[in-house]
C-alpha cells in the first residue's frame, strides 16, 4: 500500500469521526457530567485500534465547544469552511516562518490586510498571525517596551481601566513588570475607562507611558472612548494599545461601529481571530504601526535565515502553522457582511437573554447589554447562591457558563459569539433556567 493509500484511509477515517461530534453538537450535553483522568497512551496500537481508543475513551468527555449553547469565556465555533481549510492546512503542512520557497507567507499577509480596512486601521498598520490575543498583547507590550527605552530609557508604566489579566502576563514577560501596572477609574457603573481620571493618572507620571484600552472589555462587552482615550495620550506623549480580541469585530456592523471609532489612533491593536470569526483553536493578530521596533525585539539572525519581510522577525515563533488559511477561508466564503451577520445576531440574543433573565426574577448586572456579553446573578447575593445557579445551569447540559465578579457582586457570565447560535437555543436556556430550583 502506498503512503497516498495511507493517508486516504486515515482522513477517510478522520473524516467520519469528525461527522460524528459535530452531528452530535446539536443535542450533546455542553460539558460532560464527569470527565475522568485520561488513561496511558496506549503505544502501537495501530491506527484503526487508535480511532476506536479515541471513540471510547476521549471523545464522550469532551464539551460540545463548538457548538451553539456554550457561552462560557468568548469562545467561537468552527465555521464549515473554517475546518476545512484548517484540515488543508495540516495536509499542506507549510511553515509560514519565511517567504522562501512557498507562497503561504504571502497569502498570509495578504490576510492580514484584508482584515485591516473593515477593522478600520490605521494604513500604517502592520500585522501578523499569532497563536492567540495573550500572544498578540504580549508582541504588542514588547514593541511598547522597546518605543519606550528609545524614547525614554527607562521602561514604561501601564495605564488601564479594566486591563484583560493577559495583559499583566505581557507585562511580567517583557521585563517591564506587573507592579507598573496602574489601574484608573472607570465610569460609574460601568467597566469603561473614565476619560478624565486618564488624563489626571498620566499627567502625574513624568515616565514613559502606556495606556491600554478596551474594545469589547471581558467582563461586560463595554468600550472604552477611544477618541478621548486617544486625546489623552496624545496630550501625554503615551503609546496607546487597543485590546480588541472580540470587540473589534464591532466594526464589521454598521450598527455597531461607532464603538470602535478612533482605532485608526491606535499605535498596537489585538484581535482574536478564534473568538468571533469562528476559525478554529489558535489564530489571532498582532498590529502594530512601529514594525521596524516589532523587528528589533524578534529578529531571528543566523546565517540560514531569511530576512524582512519574513514573519519569523516579528513574534515569538520561529516555526509557525499555516493558521491564515481558515482566516482567508471565512472571508472569501462569508465576506465581511456575513461576518457582520451573526456578529449582529449575536449581540441580539445577548439582549433577548438578559430580558428573558429579567422576566425571571434574575439581576442583569450590566444593564445595557452593550455588546455580546450578560453578566447576571440570582436575587440572593452572594458566591453561594452563584455557584448553585451556575452549577445547577452547568449540569443540565443545556449551556455552559461561567462565574464572575462585576461591581463587587459574584455573578455568571454567557458570552454569545457562536455563529451557529440561534434564537430558538436562547429560549431552550432560559426555558431550562426557568426550571431550575433557586433561593
Amino acid at each position: 500500500m502506498s503512503p497516498t493509500d495511507d493517508y486516504r484511509i486515515a482522513l477517510d477515517e478522520a473524516r467520519r469521526f469528525a461527522d460524528r461530534f459535530l452531528s452530535s453538537l446539536p443535542e450533546r450535553p455542553v460539558v460532560p457530567g464527569s470527565i475522568p483522568a485520561a488513561p496511558p497512551v496506549p503505544e502501537g496500537i495501530g491506527q484503526a485500534a487508535a480511532f476506536e481508543f479515541l471513540a471510547r475513551h476521549v471523545e464522550p468527555f469532551l464539551s460540545a465547544s463548538p457548538g451553539p449553547r456554550y457561552l462560557g469565556f468568548v469562545t467561537g465555533g468552527a465555521t464549515p469552511e473554517a475546518v476545512a481549510a484548517d484540515w488543508i492546512s495540516s495536509a499542506w503542512d507549510q511553515n509560514v516562518s519565511n517567504h522562501v520557497g512557498s507562497i503561504a507567507a504571502s497569502l498570509e499577509a495578504s490576510t492580514v490586510k484584508a482584515f485591516a480596512q473593515p477593522f478600520g486601521l490605521d494604513d500604517r498598520a502592520h500585522g501578523q498571525f499569532v497563536s492567540g490575543a495573550t500572544a498578540a498583547n504580549l508582541v504588542a507590550m514588547a514593541t511598547a517596551r522597546q518605543w519606550a527605552q528609545q524614547e525614554a530609557g527607562a521602561l514604561p508604566t501601564v495605564f488601564a481601566g479594566a486591563a484583560h489579566s493577559s495583559i499583566l502576563k505581557a507585562m511580567a514577560i517583557t521585563g517591564i513588570g506587573r507592579q507598573r501596572h496602574v489601574p484608573v477609574a472607570t465610569l460609574a457603573g460601568r467597566t469603561a475607562v473614565d476619560p478624565d481620571a486618564l488624563r489626571i493618572a498620566l499627567a502625574g507620571h513624568a515616565g514613559p507611558k502606556i495606556v491600554v484600552a478596551s474594545a469589547g472589555e471581558v467582563n461586560t462587552g463595554d468600550f472604552d472612548d477611544l477618541e478621548k482615550v486617544a486625546d489623552a495620550c496624545r496630550e501625554a506623549g503615551a503609546w496607546l494599545h487597543v485590546d480588541g480580541a472580540f470587540g473589534l469585530f464591532a466594526a464589521l456592523d454598521p450598527s455597531l461601529r461607532h464603538r470602535v471609532a478612533g482605532i485608526a489612533r491606535a499605535d498596537s491593536v489585538t484581535v482574536d481571530l478564534h473568538k468571533w470569526l469562528n476559525v478554529p483553536y489558535d489564530s489571532a493578530i498582532a498590529y502594530t504601526t512601529r514594525p521596524d521596533l516589532q523587528r528589533q525585539v524578534f529578529a531571528a539572525s543566523s546565517a540560514y535565515l531569511g530576512d524582512d519581510p519574513d514573519p519569523l522577525h516579528y513574534t515569538p515563533e520561529n516555526s509557525r502553522r499555516f493558521r491564515a488559511l481558515a482566516a482567508w477561508m471565512v472571508l472569501a466564503v462569508r465576506g465581511r457582511e456575513g461576518i457582520a451577520q451573526w456578529v449582529a445576531a449575536n449581540c441580539r440574543q445577548a439582549r433577548a437573554f438578559a430580558a428573558g433573565l429579567r422576566q425571571l426574577g434574575l439581576v442583569v448586572l450590566n444593564p445595557d447589554v452593550p455588546l455580546n456579553i450578560v453578566a447576571f446573578a440570582p436575587a440572593a447575593e452572594g458566591a453561594a447562591a452563584r455557584d448553585a445557579l451556575l452549577g445547577a445551569i452547568n449540569a443540565s447540559g443545556a449551556a455552559f457558563m461561567t462565574p464572575t465578579v462585576l461591581h463587587g457582586r459574584p455573578g455568571i457570565r454567557a458570552a454569545f459569539s457562536n455563529w451557529s447560535t440561534t434564537d430558538a437555543d436562547v429560549a431552550r436556556i432560559l426555558e431550562t433556567i426557568a426550571a431550575l430550583p433557586r433561593a
